[in-house]
């Protein structure tokens, strides 16, 4: 069993009827609800809860955690932030989603400002499946369009990605880099593009098995904390034997 944590800001939600008319009970229920019955623990986690939603018990059981945020990056507390990059490195798997981009645990972990071009006016988005046997594109085919997006446009600011699984075409001409993955310490990360708050795209069920699969690849590999700092030799030192 995967242990997964859906952490969405929930502020869109409560303050704008489009975004309300499409998910009245806010992102994190509609990507739970989505994700049910693939073998995942699920739980989620808002921004107005105490330390976020995401005290030391509960990113210390979380396998995966699932990031949306937009308008509140600023509100998400330092500390909050240096927990979550914490667990990452320690080998919690983080998947990152749409303007998530932002938020302060994925500039952290990438180092860059994480930048881009936008344009919202409800273009087709075609996703094309750029790495087929990569297991994020496991039962994927060619291409996922979505009707209605939020346009990202290169350059997108953030290290050249460990493997990059889709990338973008918009009506307008730009291409974007939306499926990307990333290692620090013993934690993977997936980026992954589509899902403005005013479009039904986490309805769409391509787009809920690409998350899946990234759940499945995040998930933490058995095996030992990483050990840093001084420390005795493998083997007893001695002096080399003069010939």
């Amino acid at each position: 069993m995967i242990n997964v944590t859906i952490w969405n800001e929930f502020v869109h939600e409560k303050i704008h009827d489009e975004v309300k008319a499409v998910y009245p009970e806010g992102i994190h229920s509609v990507l739970a609800e989505g994700l049910q019955g693939s073998g995942y623990a699920i739980t989620t986690a808002t921004l107005d809860q105490l330390e976020h939603g995401l005290t030391e018990e509960v990113l210390n059981t979380t396998d995966v955690l699932i990031w949306w945020g937009h308008m509140a990056h600023d509100r998400v507390s330092d500390e909050i932030t240096a927990r979550v990059v914490k667990r990452v490195q320690e080998g919690m798997g983080l998947i990152v989603l749409h303007s998530g981009h932002f938020s302060k645990p994925f500039k952290a972990l990438m180092g860059t400002s994480c930048d881009l071009k936008w344009r919202e006016v409800g273009e087709q988005e075609i996703l094309w499946n750029v790495n087929p046997s990569h297991p994020i594109a496991e039962g994927i085919d060619a291409k996922i369009i979505l009707e209605h997006e939020e346009m990202y446009g290169e350059y997108f600011d953030i290290p050249t990605p460990d493997e990059l699984v889709f990338i973008s075409n918009f009506e307008g001409g730009e291409v974007f880099r939306s499926g990307c993955t990333f290692r620090r310490g013993r934690g993977k990360i997936f980026y992954f593009r589509p899902g403005h708050e005013t479009y039904p795209t986490y309805y769409q069920p391509e787009i809920i098995k690409v998350i899946s699969n990234g759940v499945k690849w995040a998930n933490p590999a058995s095996g030992n904390a990483l050990q840093f700092g001084n420390m005795q030799p493998v083997r007893a030192l001695g002096k080399v034997p003069m010939a």
